[in-house]
Order: structure tokens, then sequence, then C-alpha cells
């Protein structure tokens, strides 16, 4: 697996998966009885959710820009860990739990619903032949847009949400990584902060030198669902 062509250094601990698309997908025999709906293998939700298994057991070796020996280590003696995707909506950088969060899929059309007025409701996507709400989650959180990155290795992507009412999609402008950040490495906000965002902020953290908003998921998937009410 590699991420803009850089290769990821593997754990030493195996991570155990059905690689069904080895055997009977596409790189296999074809003999997969949902091939011919899913047509290729990266459109199934079983591919899809092997590949966050894998983001989240090797996420703590994606960065690796100014890592020190023994780090690890010390991530460990600093207790309870949370893994949280990484991501950015226009100049600012933020965090979620990796438990709401069911995958990440490339950018894919979103239809308008005429006569619907809800609050950040972008329109509806297709995931794989399903329907989903498509939300602007930088509309919740007031955040402006920001300017457009000419990088060529910056890839809009979209996040498909868990809530118990089902899921969710937003659009994001870049996903930088999946973490493992110590919650002792995440501060406490200031409560004087008058942003809309501070109302879904749970702390912030530091990751490749860059200061990290981390959302209250809980509060973030609720406000979503209150939106089309």
């Amino acid at each position: 697996m590699a991420v803009n062509d850089t290769s990821i250094p593997l754990s030493r601990t195996p991570v155990r998966l059905d690689d069904c698309w080895n055997r009977i997908g596409v790189f296999g025999d074809k003999s997969c009885q949902h091939l011919e709906r899913h047509i290729h293998c990266r459109n199934c939700k079983v591919y899809g959710a092997a590949a966050i298994a894998l983001l989240d057991h090797y996420g703590c070796n994606l960065d690796q820009e100014g890592s020190r020996y023994g780090e690890a280590d010390a991530l460990e003696d600093e207790g309870e860990q949370r893994s949280l995707l990484i991501f950015r909506l226009g100049d600012e950088w933020l965090a979620l739990a990796t438990r709401s969060l069911a995958e990440v899929m490339p950018v894919a059309a979103i239809h308008a619903l005429p006569h619907r007025k809800a609050r950040g409701l972008l329109g509806v996507t297709n995931v794989r032949g399903t329907l989903v709400a498509c939300l602007s989650l930088g509309e919740l959180l007031g955040l402006e847009h920001g300017a457009v990155r000419s990088d060529r290795h910056v890839i809009p992507r979209m996040l498909i949400l868990e809530t118990g009412d089902g899921p969710l999609v937003t659009p994001v402008d870049e996903v930088g990584a999946i973490q493992r950040i110590a919650l002792a490495r995440i501060t406490p906000v200031k409560r004087e902060d008058a942003r809309a965002i501070s109302r879904f902020t749970a702390g912030v953290t530091q990751w490749r030198e860059r200061s990290i908003t981390v959302l209250d998921d809980q509060q973030v998937l609720q406000n979503m669902i209150r939106s089309f009410t």
C-alpha cells in the first residue's frame, strides 16, 4: 500500500484480514458472487473495511517526519490513546475519532434535492448503489472556504460517517492520516473562543508541527442529524 507514492513501513505485527480480493476477486479467480454487481473489489464494502483496518493498524507509522528513537514506547507510557482521522477543511486541520468513520471514499457527484432547505445539506450521493445524504461539515463548524491549493498531491475526499440513524457523507479538502494520539497530548480548548467550531471541539493536539482541532464526534454527528429537522 502506498500514499502519494511514498511507501509506508509496515508493522512487525501482521494484520489478519480475509483478503478475498486475492482469492475470489479481481486479483484471484473472479468467482465472487458480488463481483458482477460491484465490477471491481475496490467498490465492495469488504475491501473498504479492510483498508480502514490497515490504516488504523499502521497509522502510527504514517508520520515519519521528525520521529525519534523510542517515541512509540513513550507514547505507550502516556496511557490511553485514541485513534483519530486527521483531515483538512479550508485552512483548518481537524481530527475525528475513527470509531465514527465507516470509510474514506473518492469524491462522487452530489445531487441537489429540490425544495430542501436543511442547513448544510448539499444533497445526496451514490455510495455503491445506495443514496446517502451529503452534508457540509464546514458549514456546521462555521468554517470559511480556504484558498484552492495547487499541490497536485492534495486530493479531496469524502468521509462516510456512521450514525445511529444510518450513514452520512461529508466532503473534505484533504485527508492527512489515521493516527493514534495519547489522550494526554490532547489539551483542552479555551472557552472564550466564540467561533462556532468551539462548540464541537474536544481539544487540540499537534501533528507534523500543525495544530489539530480534535472534534467531539458525538456532538458533530448529533448536530448533523438535527440539521434535517
